[in-house]
């Protein structure tokens, strides 16, 4: 009962936090590990020890469901280029820097088990980074591959510390060129296959079930199945979880009836929400346990901390400048994607925030090495909470104003609604010609009116190309609208209120109300 109560006070404070950042105008992740942080000093207040295995198998996988199920799939292929060279190449290269770093740093510990250290920093944080991008109002291209690295590199970190942690507790502390092949191509390639399998057998399931509420339960389900399936044969259950995500959420209108999509979504965004602000919180609540047992001189901390937050901030620009000019270089490329102005690396680098998976794999090492071999495992923990405190808090705070100083061309929001209007153009021709085709023996009134609706969608589309002067007639029509239904509301619950009607027909009528308010709304905010 206490661990239920404590969960839920945590949950209570995640979710104030988060209300609190919106209404300071704050990013709500930066807030949160600051008051995890805060708590942690309040005397009686629980402390919390993460759990690694909860944090890689019950919190990461239902966080990069969701995400990848939002992510568009052609423009994920679109970026595979920089998505790859961010995801795999990057993270490499971090991990083998700080690596060598902490190697020279610390004579005498293994280049492995520093290696692995490498391994637990190098990968930007799948919450962080995505969230801060939304919210600071990147170009869209720059968020999708932002949000692309977040979705793979993980599988990459992860996949890097499980070798490097075998080459440092294995006797002779080698880990043979063909055991690392095999480690990757049945970590990466056995993630694909369980990924497909997923999209195949929930994609099937989905469109069989017609229950919105099945629907949403299956939805639940199927990123810890994929996970625990991967895990099964020692797959990657990050790149599992991705495939099947980015696979059903690009077929889901084929899937998915218009009410099960409505609500899973809605789902999804509660559950999104809640273990964001949780995940934020619990990280600033390690304090405690970060510091338990660290006996290191402060200036030899300060030191080496100091070094490691260096080499992971500055790799990341090493690696981003090259990588983004070098390769246009070649014509071909360069023709296909233009030569973007160096105000974009100097962006995503900066968006290179760690978080709660850095913490559970840094927490997830060896407690010894090869031999019963000690070596300074709390201070290793201790430099990778320093770098998800100091990228995040430092980086993510500053990164609108690096936005706004680099002074990005935004997307065109003109282009953007000239192309909504055309395609619903081209829909609402075809909307009428079905019409047409299925209106003889119908009420000529029934036929009128969808001829008016599929009219007026198009009129609200291409009303979104003007200006701002004037209240635009589906504006007009919004507001007036919302009046009625708060009228009609009024009297219905006063008819039940009174004895007139059961509560049944309220549900009911609220439900169909409910609905069309939130319709007007999405449109409004469109």
């Amino acid at each position: 009962m206490e661990a239920l109560i404590e969960v839920v006070v945590f949950l209570a404070i995640a979710t104030f936090g988060a209300a609190l950042a919106r209404r300071l105008g704050l990013l709500a992740p930066i807030l949160l590990v600051v008051l995890g942080l805060g708590l942690s000093f309040v005397p009686g207040f629980p402390e919390v020890r993460l759990d690694p295995e909860l944090v890689l198998v019950g919190i990461l996988p239902p966080l990069l469901y969701v995400a990848a199920l939002k992510t568009s799939v052609p423009a994920f292929r679109l970026n595979l280029r920089p998505i790859l060279l961010l995801a795999v190449g990057l993270v490499l290269f971090t991990a083998f820097v700080v690596g060598t770093v902490v190697y020279l740093l610390l004579p005498g510990v293994p280049y492995a088990i520093c290696l692995a250290l490498g391994a637990v920093v190098a990968p930007p944080d799948a919450i962080a980074a995505t969230a801060v991008a939304r919210r600071v109002g990147l170009p869209r291209r720059i968020v999708t591959i932002l949000e692309g690295e977040s979705l793979l590199n993980d599988a990459t970190a992860l996949v890097l510390l499980r070798v490097a942690v075998a080459a440092a507790t294995v006797a002779g502390g080698h880990v043979g060129v063909g055991e690392v092949a095999r480690e990757v191509l049945v970590s990466a390639g056995g993630g694909v296959l369980v990924g497909l399998l997923g999209v195949v057998l929930f994609g099937s399931l989905h469109k069989r079930i017609s229950d919105p509420v099945l629907d949403n339960a299956l939805s639940l389900i199927v990123p810890f199945a994929v996970v625990f399936a991967a895990e099964e044969i020692h797959a990657s259950g990050v790149v599992a979880v991705v495939v099947t995500g980015l696979g059903i959420g690009h077929k889901q209108p084929l899937l998915m009836s218009a009410a099960s999509r409505l609500q899973v979504g809605a789902f999804w965004r509660l559950i999104q929400f809640l273990l964001e602000g949780l995940v934020f919180l619990l990280v600033g609540l390690q304090l405690p346990e970060v510091l338990r047992d660290l006996d290191e001189p402060i200036g030899r901390l300060v030191g080496i901390t100091a070094a490691v937050l260096a080499a992971v901030v500055l790799t990341r620009f090493v690696w981003l400048l090259p990588a983004t000019y070098l390769g246009r270089l070649v014509p071909r490329l360069r023709r296909r994607e233009g030569s973007p102005p160096v105000q974009v690396p100097l962006v995503i680098g900066w968006a290179g925030m760690r978080g709660v998976v850095t913490l559970a794999a840094a927490l997830a090492l060896p407690l010894t090495l090869a031999d019963d071999r000690a070596y300074p495992r709390q201070l290793f923990i201790w430099l990778a909470f320093a770098v998800i405190v100091v990228t995040l808090v430092a980086q993510g705070a500053t990164l609108p104003a690096v936005a706004r100083a680099a002074n990005l061309p935004p997307d065109d929001p003109v282009q953007d609604a000239l192309s909504a209007a055309a395609v619903q153009q081209q829909a609402s021709r075809a909307a009428r010609e079905r019409l047409e085709e299925l209106a003889e023996g119908a009420p000529e009134a029934v036929v009128e009116r969808l001829r008016r609706l599929v009219q007026s969608r198009t009129n609200l589309a291409w009303e979104r190309l003007g200006g701002d002067v004037r209240e635009t007639p589906s504006q007009a029509y919004g507001r007036l609208r919302q009046e009625m239904i708060d009228a009609e509301r009024e009297v219905f619950r006063a008819a039940r209120d009174s004895g007139k009607i059961p509560e049944e027909v309220l549900v009911r009528a609220y439900r169909d109300l409910d609905l069309e308010e939130s319709l007007l709304r999405q449109e409004a905010d469109e």
